[in-house]
């Protein structure tokens, strides 16, 4: 039986919509999964049948981490949080690794675990970092503009079966204190992390770089979604 993957939502607030890039569904079709895409809702009784529906849950991309998640005052500088979507993944995260369902982050995604598991975030990479190191990339997105170093041993260099990495990347947030439940699995050129899992889990890995814009011509990129489709199949 094909896994259900539960997949967080990307919303338009101006346009009052939801809306998915295809690749994340796309990817996870591929590797073998049964994508579903969570409608946001705050209402528990919902989110609880959501969570025991899905096999996986997938944090995406979006908008930003609401900095009050960390205990930070919004820069001018942070976009505009969606109260709704950090209820939501909250809600949906902790069912998951209480019932040590797999869960998978990508750029958000990876900001989102590291602030709910007590971690802190960078608002803004220009502004705070001043790194020359390209974070924010312009198309196509399925090249690579820097690399990683990954962490041995680690979930992700099974995965990859390597200690570099060249990833694409487009964001302008990033993690600025690790959660101490968390361990660094890959780190960019300038120090910042790109990836992270949580010991002790079945599989929850969350990365930086966009895979979903990429799978189609990497291989490691296929892989991510192929291990979290496998660790997500019931037993």
């Amino acid at each position: 039986m094909r896994p259900v993957i539960g997949v967080s939502p990307l919303i338009d607030e101006k346009r009052n919509s939801i809306w998915m890039l295809p690749g994340y569904v796309d990817a996870l079709a591929q590797a073998g999964g049964l994508p579903v895409i969570i409608p946001p809702t705050t209402d528990e009784d919902a989110l609880s049948a959501y969570s025991e529906m899905c096999d996986g849950l997938l944090l995406a991309g979006g908008q930003d981490v609401d900095p009050a998640l960390y205990g930070a005052p919004r820069s001018p500088l942070c976009g505009e949080p969606c109260e709704t979507l950090d209820v939501m993944e909250g809600y949906l995260l902790g069912r998951f690794l209480d019932s040590d369902k797999p869960v998978f982050g990508i750029c958000r995604g990876l900001q989102f675990l590291n602030a709910a598991l007590g971690g802190t975030l960078t608002q803004d990479i220009p502004s705070e970092l001043g790194t020359s190191v390209c974070h924010s990339m312009t198309p196509p997105y399925d090249r690579v503009v820097h690399r990683v170093d990954i962490a041995r041993p680690s979930p992700l260099y099974d995965i990859a079966g390597r200690t570099s990495l060249g990833v694409n990347s487009y964001h302008h947030q990033c993690v600025k204190e690790l959660s101490p439940r968390l361990t660094a699995a890959a780190v960019s050129e300038d120090g910042i992390t790109e990836a992270a899992y949580m010991p002790g889990k079945r599989f929850v890995l969350a990365v930086q770089w966009h895979p979903e814009l990429s799978y189609k011509s990497d291989e490691v990129s296929r892989a991510l979604f192929g291990a979290f489709v496998r660790a997500s199949r019931r037993v």
